[in-house]
This record gives C-alpha cells, structure tokens and sequence, in this order.
C-alpha cells in the first residue's frame, strides 16, 4: 500500500457522491488501486503505482479488442474470455480478490471475473453488468430491464438458466427476488471484494491484510456500521491497541442505543486493548 494509492482510490470510489453513481465510478481502476494494498510500500512507490495501473488497464483493452464485432452477444465475449474461470481453491488464495494478478493468472473468484466481463464488455461496446446473486455473483448480458441472459464467468462464462439461480440463492437459504437480477452498483461491487479479502484475512497471520480492507471499506462513501467494529479488532490484532480502544469506545457509543449488547461488547474488546499497554 501507500499514501499515493489510498488517495487516489478515495477519489475514484467518492467521485460519484454517496449515492456511488455507476456512470462515475471507474470499478477496474478502484479495483487495481485495491490490488496495490496487497503490496509493499516499495512494489507501488514512485511511477510503479502508475504502471500497475496502467498495465491492467491495458490488459481489459486488449481482451476487448478480441471481441468479434459480430454475433450474440454472450458468444462474442465468451470467444474473448472463456480462459477465464475459477475452482473451489481459489477461494483459499488472496491473489483471486485482485484485479491486477486475476488479469495475469486469468482465474479468480467470481465477482472478479464478472468484473473482468463487464469492463470487457463496456469496452468492446456490448451490453453487460454484474448481477449479485445470493451466493454468487454472475454476468446479465443484454438489457436488465429487457432481453437478456446470465452468464456464469466462474464456469469459463457458460449460460446460467434462471432455474440454476434460483437453486444457488436457495443453497444460502434466500428466495431469488427480481432485484437481484439488477445491474450490481460499483460501491457495493467493492465493497462486496473487501469483505472477501476480510473474511480471507480472518486468522492471525493475515492481521495485516484484514486492517487495509478495513481501512478501504471505510473509505467507501457508505458502508456498514459493523465495520468500523471490525475495524478496531483489525487494529487489536496487529497490535495497535491505543487507536483500537478509541475506535471501538465511538463504535459502542453509536450503538449503545439500538444495540446495548453489542455496544457491551465493543466496549470489553476495547478494555481488552487497553489492559494490554500495561
């Protein structure tokens, strides 16, 4: 990470307001300032920030100039995309949350092989947008609010019947719902990639890599008020216990209305922090 990539990330995630207008906020370039938080300091100092960006962006050009100008839509991008996929084991790898290593390795997790379609998409004048389904996330190709297919980019982007999707919301206990066939807003894109990265980084040894996804999400001009709590015990873990205490003693004072339980909590996570500067 650095102090280059957090700003100008800030400025792509907040230049379509607090509503997150999806006509102003660039989801390949936040998503490739994302992939700089996995780095050290040196990897994005100086032009390197500039160069990863850039290099991915690249990539999504040259992928869209190997869409053919002519047949169904899906096929046309599919005949581009298809190497891109993803297995249960890329689950287990923080590379798939990436933007800028899944355009190397073209394998992912699936909301970053959507994203990969739809940038693609966007590019190569084809319509198309990710739809986030309960327990999935997919491609709508054609009009959201006419014809139009899904497509599964985690499967090499094979069409998904709408039957399939509505057994895929049902294996997480939800009913599909028309909404959740709508075009996905970029905010709640990113902030859906940072709260895989937060759940990959749930043990101790990636203490490091769950702080910035807090961090980021915080960024987000809006986001769940659960996160600044999970905010302070990413502080707790890596050991920054003074601005772990401030950070859930706010947390707690916010809550202690609605939730006096949680507030409790927070608040014995935060004496937890301080005990421990004696």
């Amino acid at each position: 990470m650095s102090i280059a990539s957090r700003e100008r990330f800030a400025e792509v995630v907040r230049a379509g307001g607090a509503a997150g207008d999806p006509d102003d906020v660039r989801l390949d370039v936040a998503l490739l300032l994302l992939s700089a938080e996995a780095m050290t300091d040196q990897d994005v100092a100086g032009p390197r920030l500039d160069i990863l960006v850039d290099e991915g962006l690249a990539a999504l050009d040259t992928l869209a100039a190997a869409v053919p100008p002519e047949g169904r839509d899906d096929v046309r991008l599919r005949s581009a995309l298809a190497e891109f996929l993803g297995a249960p084991s890329d689950y287990g790898n923080l590379e798939s949350s990436l933007l800028a290593e899944v355009l190397k390795r073209r394998r992912g997790l699936p909301i970053l092989l959507s994203t990969v379609w739809t940038e693609v998409a966007r590019r190569a004048g084809v319509p198309a947008y990710g739809v986030g389904l309960p327990g999935h996330f997919v491609v709508g190709v054609g009009d959201p609010d006419g014809t139009r297919v899904l497509v599964d980019p985690f499967a090499g982007g094979l069409l998904l019947p709408y039957d399939r999707a509505r057994e895929i919301a049902a294996t997480v206990g939800r009913s599909l719902k028309p909404e959740h066939l709508r075009p996905h807003d970029p905010i709640d894109t990113i902030d859906r990639v940072l709260g895989n990265v937060r759940a990959w980084a749930s043990t101790p040894e990636r203490a490091r890599h769950r702080l910035w996804a807090c961090e980021l999400g915080l960024v987000l001009p809006r986001h769940d008020l659960g996160l600044r709590r999970d905010y302070g015990e990413a502080l707790v873990a890596v050991g920054r216990y003074p601005e772990a205490s401030r950070v859930l003693e706010d947390y707690a004072d916010i809550v202690a209305g609605p939730m006096p339980l949680e507030a409790e909590h927070a608040r014995r996570i935060a004496r937890q922090a301080r005990a421990r500067l004696n």
